[in-house]
């Protein structure tokens, strides 16, 4: 961690097979899909270059060499892919074999296929001014449906007065989504399983702990799961931007 208690390092999920955005990803990893004119990967990347990490570790597996080329592209440094071409290890597994690149200290987490716009201060930098390692295993940054375009979901997490995070459950509905953002400590993979695992286990183990937290982002989320979800990113933006 910096002096300022800010994470240094980064890890962005893009190892995924993208087959809801089909047929696009079979010939386009799904981060390399363009999104009002740029790769939707560039849209990612746009706050983590913002604060100047040491190191930002990009996964891949589906048509690899195609991500290696828009890292080399970069030319930039701190930024590296972790190749995951021979097996697919989900979003755990792949953070866990990247583990070695991040460092001992948390780091940030971050999806491939959703950003968000900031508001008045970056949201990359509430975060990391909201996270507290004495009382959170686990920070996630949070969006409401009401700042929400492209998610078909029913929410994830509700809330409680002290920002500790519970999982829907059988309910209908929840208010808060996860916006594919977030720190985590690297201890929290000593004891995970070899290979692929997801990473909503140990969002589950931490909640059942009372130690996995939530922070409402400030601007609008957008989540390009689907084709369709493409154009609606579009038009989002550009009124945004109007």
């Amino acid at each position: 961690m910096s002096k300022a208690g800010h994470p240094q390092t980064a890890m962005v999920l893009a190892a995924g097979l993208g087959t809801r955005m089909r047929p696009l990803t079979l010939t386009t990893p799904k981060p390399l899909v363009r999104v009002a004119g740029q790769p939707l990967l560039t849209h990612v990347l746009h706050p983590l270059l913002g604060v100047a990490l040491s190191r930002i570790v990009i996964n891949a597996h589906h048509l690899a060499d195609q991500m290696q080329a828009y890292v080399e592209a970069l030319a930039n440094p701190s930024v590296v892919l972790s190749d995951e071409s021979e097996t697919l290890l989900d979003s755990g597994g792949g953070i866990k074999k990247a583990l070695p690149l991040l460092g001992s200290d948390p780091f940030y987490v971050l999806n491939a296929d959703s950003f968000w716009i900031d508001g008045a201060e970056p949201n990359v930098q509430r975060l990391a001014q909201h996270w507290n390692p004495a009382r959170m295993d686990i920070l996630l940054l949070l969006a409401t449906r009401d700042q929400s375009s492209g998610y078909e979901g029913a929410g994830d997490f509700t809330m409680t007065l002290d920002g500790c995070l519970n999982f829907r459950g059988d309910a209908p509905a929840a208010p808060y989504i996860y916006a594919g953002c977030g720190i985590l400590k690297p201890d929290l993979f000593a004891h995970t399983p070899d290979g692929a695992f997801s990473l909503s286990m140990l969002f589950r183990q931490a909640a059942s702990q009372n130690r996995l937290c939530g922070l409402v982002l400030d601007g609008a989320w957008m989540h390009v799961g689907t084709v369709a979800a493409i154009t609606e990113t579009e038009q989002r933006l550009k009124t945004l931007n109007a």
